[in-house]
């Protein structure tokens, strides 16, 4: 038995779950994330509280199930409480700004790099360094966060660019001096 698998999910106030044929949909007011159902996966809900227990043996099926919680926990707490990813700029003249809904990001290029947020993300800036990306949706955050990292990942030698808050860069040792 899969020990993430089968343990229940409490469903917070003012959190509805609906099971509708394939799907499984969690609301909280006017946002709503929903999930296929994977093959194998039966998914209860009683008395406020999701169990999510598997059809039969099967090694796929054993190996979804633990997967199919961890989805459907994430929509709980992503609409209960949302998900952030801190991003930390680090160089001389790399900067971003928030105007609208673009984040605006000047990282050393000819040119200023832009990204729209998508439906359901919000970045929010702490500082011209310091850029959170916060939603509802785990994954959507994540691969933004990514993208935004993704535009200038961090330089082995001096350790510019754009990096996960924490995130330890190991450098390299530049050029031997010649003798």
């Amino acid at each position: 038995m899969s020990r993430i698998g089968k343990k229940p999910i409490t469903i917070p106030q003012g959190i509805d779950v609906d099971i509708t044929g394939d799907a499984i949909t969690v609301r909280r007011g006017d946002q709503s994330l929903s999930q296929k159902m994977l093959p194998g996966i039966a998914i209860k809900v009683d008395d406020g509280v999701i169990h999510v227990e598997r059809e039969n043996e099967a090694r796929e099926t054993r190996a979804l199930h633990g997967l199919m919680r961890s989805l459907v926990n994430n929509m709980v707490i992503g609409l209960n409480e949302g998900f952030t990813k801190n991003l930390e700029i680090q160089g001389v003249g790399y900067r971003a700004q928030k105007q609208g809904n673009q984040l605006i990001m000047d990282l050393g290029y000819s040119h200023q790099v832009i990204f729209e947020e998508p439906e359901g993300i919000t970045f929010e800036l702490a500082s011209p360094t310091r850029i959170a990306v916060k939603g509802a949706d785990k994954q959507l955050v994540g691969e933004m966060a990514a993208k935004i990292r993704g535009s200038r990942l961090p330089d082995p030698y001096k350790g510019k660019g754009v990096r996960y808050a924490g995130e330890v860069i190991r450098l390299k040792a530049g050029k031997a001096g010649a003798k």
